[in-house]
């Protein structure tokens, strides 16, 4: 129902954690003629008569009220035919999830959580275009079983989000009440999660720290971009911390903790600094950014993108207390074998160069 909608919304769904690539509409409100100019957070409270002010004030500054297509703050004053939409990083609950026997690996599991070792090329939930073949088909149908476990509720599942080709350790909740309270931690910052990436170039510092706000490419929606320190309203303050593990010729292997979880948080400040996720299309990473013209080295190249076609980038460990317990729980998740053999690739190749 619209009237409680944004109430059983959990905070990190709010905070678009992970790598999403879309944002889904689930509520519309169109402002009649003649309504007088009122403050939108004021407004939809009237829309949405459960639905606390409060409320509406997080999911504005989250970015998740937009009118007329843009994202606003809580203060922005409606008028007459403003098209409101309430949009979110998943799709709206008409997809429904159906059990599929799709392989999933399970790292760890009790009464209350669940984690997943996704491999790549998996998408994590239906949305247009996968309206199945995703994360939590498998998930239900592990679950399937299970009488008190409806994949399509919204008060338990997903904690937090890595896009298809991003591979590695997700979150999944069994309950409301550990939805809850994992939903917070990621809120509230106190997980601890470590990523490694295959990047191009020979990353200048051994570690440093990349803070950017990010936002939307207003040239292409489908991008994120760094935007300076209050030039954007709605863009997110956001914190990568990063560690060089291995130089490999013209490539290197960085290890990137999250500060903050905002949507391609890594792939965006990795590029910001100069040095985007190998393979990464969507950011140019599937090009030749690094390395000299010779033919023979564009084929290595090649030959490296089909060993990895993707984003080297794998959601390494995942650190979190036990929502039940109070027990502080970490898991690692070893590098799947493309990213591996193209780490191998590479090691190869930079030792054939200093043997030269």
């Amino acid at each position: 129902m619209a009237e409680d909608f944004l109430e059983d919304i959990e905070l990190d769904e709010l905070e678009e954690v992970g790598e999403e690539q879309e944002l889904f509409e689930h509520f519309r409100f169109v402002v009649d003629k003649g309504t007088s100019i009122i403050r939108i957070d004021k407004y939809l409270v009237n829309c949405m008569s459960n639905t606390s002010r409060n409320r509406i004030q997080d999911a504005a500054d989250a970015g998740n009220i937009l009118v007329n297509g843009k994202p606003v703050k809580s203060n922005y004053k409606a008028k007459p035919f403003d098209i409101i939409t309430i949009v979110l990083a998943y799709p709206p609950s008409e997809f429904e999830i159906i059990p599929q026997d799709i392989p999933i690996k399970i790292v760890y599991e009790d009464d209350d959580i669940m984690l997943v070792d996704k491999q790549p090329n998996l998408v994590v939930h239906p949305g247009f275009g996968n309206f199945d073949g995703t994360l939590l088909n498998a998930i239900a149908w592990h679950m399937k079983d299970h009488p008190d476990f409806d994949p399509n509720d919204s008060r338990i599942g997903l904690v937090h989000r890595i896009d298809k080709d991003t591979s590695g350790l997700l979150l999944i909740a069994k309950t409301p009440e550990a939805k809850s309270n994992l939903g917070k931690q990621f809120f509230d910052k106190t997980t601890q999660r470590r990523y490694q990436a295959l990047v191009w170039g020979n990353v200048k510092e051994n570690e440093g720290t990349i803070i950017g706000d990010l936002a939307r490419d207003p040239r292409d929606r489908m991008l994120f971009t760094v935007f300076p320190e209050g030039e954007n309203p709605v863009a997110k303050h956001a914190i990568t911390h990063y560690k060089v593990l291995e130089r490999l010729a013209y490539v290197t292997l960085v290890e990137c903790r999250l500060e903050t979880g905002r949507t391609h948080q890594i792939r965006v400040h990795m590029k910001h600094l100069g040095h985007t996720i190998f393979n990464d299309e969507r950011y140019g990473g599937h090009d030749v950014l690094k390395g000299t013209t010779a033919s023979k080295y564009k084929q290595f190249v090649k030959n490296c993108f089909e060993i990895c076609p993707r984003q080297a980038l794998h959601a390494k460990t995942l650190g979190f207390v036990h929502p039940r317990t109070g027990e502080f729980m970490h898991f690692e998740s070893e590098l799947p074998d493309d990213m591996q053999q193209l780490i191998d690739k590479w090691r190869g190749y930079a030792r054939m160069l200093a043997e030269e």
